[in-house]
């Protein structure tokens, strides 16, 4: 199959809900979690007569994101309705923005593989989410506490080129609403869901061919699958096809994701703009907010994910991977901010921190920002290895304690002898003895220019030392004691 011969042409529809206390329209509580059919309101279950009110907050958040992806914010916006016929709707419609949304463009900047990509968005909206409807055996229930909790719907254009690019560009989305705090973004909760549109054509083509949507995808993996699953199986259908219309052979549709059996499944064909009947809401007026609001809202926007990774990589020195962990948790690069000036070298935090500590923590399954170990903790800790307190192999020592005990590093290190450095420069010179005694062949080899036979001994003379010798002195004794044996 000529898969090499086509491009994949893809844009995704990411819908987040907003971090506010009541829902969009409501003042219902935007609670996740709570008991069915309890964070309910009027408004939330249609009952007549109730009339929809505008949350501020969302309208904040909203203005938030256009700053931070250099959109443009209209200062006049409206709703709209867009009527479906759906249990988890009670309204028979969902209040939204079609004619004229609050954001227009933008721009995403992402790393793909090392080279840094501009992703153009082509708008953004608010709107008000569905309910849900669960499912027990041969009946459902219909639960309305996610009816009316604010969403902003964030429409690409179709920019991305693989699997690899609208995971980056996702990924990237997902980090903007976490440090602008609009959003938690949990994926698990479904606060950030994702709609891929996707379609391939030859390359050198210019038009687009119609394109399949993969509906509500719950994680950056399973879409990353579901891409890759649809990217072959378009080409595939062409290949079997020549000559046939592509309206005909890719008719616009609607699939879902099945994680077992890691293959898109058609749940329907693609309704049109006409099905949904939209028109303006009578109900709410125009959206006006004024210049003066979205300055007061810029004052406080905090340093954005993408500026703080090249601050990490060209201020700091971390690398692209090391600042990319950093950057992808912002809780946990938060904890790294407050620790940066108690050490004299920010990439040995760093190392610790996202290495040694997050890896330990790991095997336990529990985050960092949940282990009660302070972030000042880990920075005492490496200013210890810079002052040459102890040895990297005695810090390790003292790391699992911390992870065990949540014990500060220094009374880890005073309620235990065996962590005290090994200064006595006679000791260290009869172990270092020894050692060349037990391996003239490595000796043999650093003479003849074998810098790894060097390395073999000052790592045995650590071994008899259990790790607590300065590995400098070590070096330095060695070098001593072998240019001495060979004059």
């Amino acid at each position: 199959m000529e898969y090499e011969t086509y491009e994949p042409v893809i844009g995704l529809e990411i819908h987040v809900q907003l971090n506010t206390q009541t829902k969009l329209f409501s003042r219902a509580l935007n609670q996740f979690g709570a008991e069915p059919n309890t964070n309910i309101r009027y408004t939330d279950t249609a009952q007549p007569g109730s009339l929809p009110l505008l949350n501020k907050k969302a309208v904040e958040l909203a203005v938030r994101l256009g700053i931070a992806i250099d959109a443009k914010i209209h200062l006049t916006s409206r709703f709209d309705r867009k009527s479906y016929f759906y249990p988890d709707s009670p309204r028979n419609y969902q209040i939204t923005q079609s004619f004229k949304k609050i954001l227009e463009g933008g721009k995403v900047v992402a790393d793909v593989d090392g080279v840094t990509k501009e992703f153009l968005v082509e708008s953004a909206h608010l709107e008000d989410d569905a309910g849900m409807l669960k499912h027990f055996g041969p009946f459902a229930g219909v639960d309305l506490n996610r009816a009316g909790v604010p969403l902003i719907e964030i429409v690409s254009t179709p920019c991305m080129r693989s699997p690899k690019e609208a995971a980056a560009y996702a990924m990237t989305v997902k980090s903007i609403m976490e440090y602008i705090e609009a959003s938690d973004c949990n994926m698990e909760e479904g606060s950030l869901r994702i709609d891929v549109n996707i379609s391939v054509r030859k390359k050198g083509e210019e038009k687009l061919r119609p394109k399949v949507e993969i509906k509500n995808m719950n994680s950056f993996s399973n879409m990353i699958t579901a891409l890759d699953y649809e990217i072959r199986r378009q080409v595939r259908v062409y290949e079997e096809n020549p000559g046939v219309p592509f309206a005909e052979v890719m008719p616009n549709s609607t699939y879902r994701f099945d994680p077992v059996e890691q293959r898109t499944v058609l749940m329907r064909r693609k309704e049109t703009a006409a099905d949904y009947r939209y028109f303006p809401d009578p109900d709410l007026p125009p959206l006006v907010i004024t210049q003066r609001f979205v300055e007061e809202v810029k004052k406080n926007l905090p340093e954005l994910p993408h500026k703080r990774y090249i601050r990490y990589t060209e201020v700091l020195g971390l690398t692209p991977y090391s600042a990319g962990v950093l950057i992808a948790d912002r809780a946990l690069s938060n904890a790294f901010e407050k620790a940066i000036h108690l050490v004299k070298n920010p990439v040995a935090l760093c190392n610790w921190l996202t290495v040694e500590f997050v890896g330990r923590l790991n095997e336990d399954k529990v985050h960092f920002m949940d282990s009660k170990i302070p972030i000042e903790n880990v920075a005492y800790l490496v200013s210890m290895i810079e002052n040459g307190v102890v040895t990297g192999k005695i810090a390790k020592e003292i790391k699992e304690e911390m992870c065990l005990t949540k014990k500060h590093p220094q009374e880890i290190f005073d309620q235990n002898p065996d962590y005290k450095p090994l200064s006595d420069t006679k000791e260290i010179e009869a172990l270092v003895s020894e050692v060349l005694k037990e391996n003239p062949h490595s000796v043999t080899d650093y003479k003849n220019g074998i810098q790894k036979a060097f390395n073999a001994l000052v790592g045995q003379v650590m071994k008899k030392t259990k790790g607590k010798a300065n590995p400098e002195i070590v070096n330095s004794l060695l070098i001593a004691a072998i240019t001495k044996e060979g004059s």
